[in-house]
């Protein structure tokens, strides 16, 4: 038992820190090439380029308590394969990540398979190398590159490829990418880092709220009790307690697993899904049916048959895999409390810039929060008995969750509506709804009325008018939310609210931000206007259901010392990459990325700025401020999200003062 927990433990930990970074890595590049032997036998190489302080390792290493090994195939009709891939030298040594000695490559690597094409042969060959690439303090998922290797033709997959795109689309291609100078690296801010961690503060949060509801809080008293009492001794019955635990974390966190799939398939695909219009009318339909279920006028349950699949499993295997089923059956059965939760928190992470690696983040903090208690009262067992006996006040967490979910599908609600420009959520009347949810749960926790599952004649508690007031309190803070307003107001909240231009004080929904005319959205006017007036550019990538934009509009942008900077020493330039304007069809095309099969249609506005953004700045996230001069000097190492105003300042400030343009 305790191999799997060391096992768990590693591979969670790695699973964390891999892909930490907001920017999209690719350290390694593979290519392949053939040459001829004679008599009908030929030698395929494949090669890896590898950046330094990145490394693969070995096709042959011993056990399984390290990284992947790198696999090759090779698959053709009417060939033989002599002998096995042969792999260079390399370097054995200890590794600091997995902490074992192991064989591995830096720098380059060549792989070699010798073969044979016997008669009927036709091109071409189809290989692939799955591999895994590591630092000395992370590693990225495996990753799987597919080749086509023509052996008769020497025609290589890249040409086939580029010769399906017309001279329009190669054009257009190369009009969208910038030669952009820099000294170094593009490197992850520190802000962008800490962001992770909050995500998995608030996903730990979520968690706690979660083990208060009817469905997850009556388990523990009985789980660990079980595990007490069905096993041999005290020892084993914690043992497989601390194993439960750790199998909940890891079940909520392998729910993120898909999402890092699409986000390598396609590095702009969640966050096209995140914007979708479509999708986030779906998230506001189902956050209502959520909350009208914790209202507790009907219950939302996954099928029964589910649940008792893996109870059954459970009582069946009994040890290391009884107690896995265990905690899966648990997740099933407390869906009906944990899903609402659970949604805010998918919905959250992918309405957000990172998409993927904060959901990991996110469901790790939710997992833990309820793997906790299992792991906790199995230690000191004495101590549940100072639980708080469950009993109504449960039954007040879920309605008051409910009124919470109503205030989060107006969110989505919103993200469609200004991703649309139908107008129907401006400013104050989302504010307006908010502070009449916000009254409708002081009224509640008041007992003003009552919901169906709320006891009759039931007593209010101290703590629920003492978040009656609290909600009372919100309410009249929103207040000035609704009214006419110039400068930024509900600061504590920006990025919830519709952002303050998109007012129905104002006729006009085009001003991207308080700039208004300041500002351009189009790159090549931004920089035309750049070389007229000779001031550098700040690109500010965003979106328009950004919730981290509005933050730096509203809390950042706002400050006199940054405001003053930006309409008076630089160009901005403010790209939406979730702009679902479609493009004249003059200016639509295909973009085909280079050294790769990958192909992408660029048919909005939004598609040409992510895709602007991706390919000349190696990153994926929003926001994301670029400082450049108009010879395409970079001025500053580009950064995200910075909620410090100082530090914000003082990098537009040393930006500027380099550009020599004061």
């Amino acid at each position: 038992m305790k191999v799997y927990i060391k096992f768990l433990i590693k591979f969670l930990f790695l699973f964390l820190i891999f892909n930490a970074s907001a920017q999209v890595f690719n350290p390694v590049k593979w290519t392949t090439s053939s040459k001829e032997l004679g008599n009908n036998e030929y030698e395929i190489q494949f090669k890896a380029s590898i950046e330094k302080g990145w490394h693969i390792y070995s096709q042959h290493l011993k056990g399984d308590e390290g990284p992947l090994p790198t696999e090759f195939s090779v698959n053709a009709k009417n060939i033989n394969l002599e002998g096995n891939v042969v792999e260079p030298k390399g370097i054995e040594g200890f590794d600091k990540t997995f902490e074992i000695n192991i064989k591995y490559f830096e720098n380059s690597a060549v792989f070699t398979q010798k073969l044979k094409l016997l008669d009927g042969y036709q091109d071409p060959i189809k290989a692939s190398v799955l591999f895994m690439v590591c630092d000395d303090e992370r590693c990225l998922p495996p990753e799987e590159k597919e080749f086509l290797i023509h052996l008769k033709t020497l025609k290589s997959q890249a040409g086939a490829i580029s010769a399906s795109i017309s001279e329009k689309d190669k054009l257009l291609s190369e009009q969208l990418r910038l030669p952009v100078k820099s000294n170094g690296a593009y490197k992850l801010s520190v802000t962008e880092k800490k962001g992770l961690w909050k995500l998995f503060f608030l996903g730990f949060l979520g968690g706690l709220i979660a083990l208060l509801t009817p469905c997850v809080f009556p388990m523990i008293p009985l789980t660990v009790s079980f595990f007490s009492h069905s096993s041999g001794s005290s020892k084993e019955g914690i043992m497989k307690a601390l194993l439960y635990g750790l199998f909940i974390l890891t079940i909520y966190i392998l729910v993120s697993v898909p999402f890092h799939v699409m986000d390598s398939v396609n590095p702009d695909m969640l966050n096209n899904v995140s914007t979708n219009t479509w999708l986030n009318v779906l998230f506001f339909v189902i956050f209502v049916v959520f909350a009208i279920s914790f209202f507790g006028y009907f219950e939302i349950t996954l099928p029964s048959k589910w649940s008792n699949a893996m109870d059954s499993k459970a009582t069946k295997l009994g040890g290391v895999l009884g107690v896995f089923f265990m905690a899966l059956t648990l997740t099933l059965v407390s869906f009906s409390c944990t899903g609402p939760i659970l949604g805010s928190l998918l919905g959250g992470s992918l309405s957000n810039d990172g998409g993927a690696i904060q959901l990991t983040y996110g469901m790790a903090g939710f997992g833990l929060a309820l793997a906790l208690p299992f792991a906790f009262f199995a230690l000191f067992p004495n101590l549940l008995n100072k639980l708080p006996k469950s009993g109504g006040w449960m039954t007040t967490v879920k309605v008051v969750l409910g009124f919470i979910e109503l205030a989060f599908a107006l969110k989505f609600l919103s993200n469609a509506d200004l991703v649309e420009h139908w107008g129907l959520l401006k400013r104050e009347v989302f504010v307006g709804l908010w502070i009449i949810i916000s009254l409708g749960l002081a009224a509640y926790l008041f007992g003003i009325f009552r919901f169906p599952h709320d006891a009759p004649n039931q007593k209010i508690s101290n703590t629920r008018k003492v978040l009656g007031v609290i909600a009372f309190v919100f309410a009249g803070y929103l207040v000035p939310g609704i009214l006419p307003a110039k400068e930024p107001n509900l600061k504590l909240l920006s990025g919830f609210p519709p952002p303050i231009f998109y007012s129905i004080y104002n006729d006009s929904t085009e001003s991207s931000h308080a700039f208004g005319k300041h500002v351009y959205t189009n790159f090549e006017e931004g920089f035309a206007a750049a070389q007229k007036m000779n001031k550098p550019i700040l690109i500010d990538f965003t979106g328009w259901a950004c919730v981290n934009c509005r933050k730096m509009e509203e809390q950042v942008w706002s400050i006199p010392n940054v405001k003053k900077i930006l309409e008076d020493d630089v160009v901005l330039i403010s790209l939406y990459v979730d702009d679902r304007e479609k493009l004249n069809e003059s200016d639509r095309f295909t973009y085909q990325f280079p050294n790769s099969k990958k192909q992408k249609k660029i048919k909005t506005i939004g598609d040409k700025w992510a895709t602007f953004q991706t390919i000349n700045f190696v990153n994926n996230s929003q926001p994301y401020y670029v400082l450049m001069d108009t010879s395409y000097n970079l001025l500053q190492n580009p950064i995200g999200y910075t909620p410090d105003a100082d530090i914000y300042y003082n990098w537009l400030k040393e930006g500027v003062n380099k550009s020599g343009k004061k």
